[in-house]
């Protein structure tokens, strides 16, 4: 048996939510405005090149005039391609001298470090090594007077 039921009046206006349907509140912000949400693994292996590069280039000032690069791996980016690469012999990074209207360039390959670390820490020491050895190689100096640091971390 049906029995006619009032229908209640729909509200002039839509009721605004103040708090979220649980009951707990509106939800805030992830990360403060000055933090990135994500610093993809690229981006943190650029910052440690360049970070590598900064602390050189307090002692040797003519780095300002070097570009430092980064790229995936040998073989493919800047240097023009260096043909197939043999498994054990995979280079770290590469010196390319100033040439056809480049200024000199180090340039260093991501893969092949990540590959040999494991840790953060243990990449930020093999990528100041491998920029201290690129470096070295630049100046025609040894490691160890480009940084006495160097091999003893």
């Amino acid at each position: 048996m049906l029995m006619d039921r009032p229908v209640p009046p729909r509200p002039a206006e839509p009721r605004l939510r103040r708090r979220d349907r649980h009951g707990r509140g509106m939800r805030g912000p992830i990360a403060p405005p000055q933090v990135p949400l994500s610093v993809t693994r690229a981006d943190a292996f650029v910052d440690l090149v360049y970070d590598s590069r900064d602390r050189l280039e307090r002692r040797w000032p003519q780095l300002a005039q070097v570009d430092f690069l980064v790229v995936e791996v040998p073989g493919f980016g800047p240097d023009g391609g260096e043909g197939p690469v043999d498994e054990e012999s995979v280079p770290l990074g590469r010196v390319l001298p100033a040439a056809g209207g480049h200024r000199d360039r180090i340039v260093i390959y991501r893969r092949p470090v990540e590959i040999r670390t494991k840790s953060r820490d243990e990449r930020a020491l093999l990528v100041h090594e491998v920029v201290v050895e690129q470096v070295a190689d630049l100046l025609g100096l040894a490691p160890e007077s480009v940084d006495p640091r160097y091999g003893q971390e």
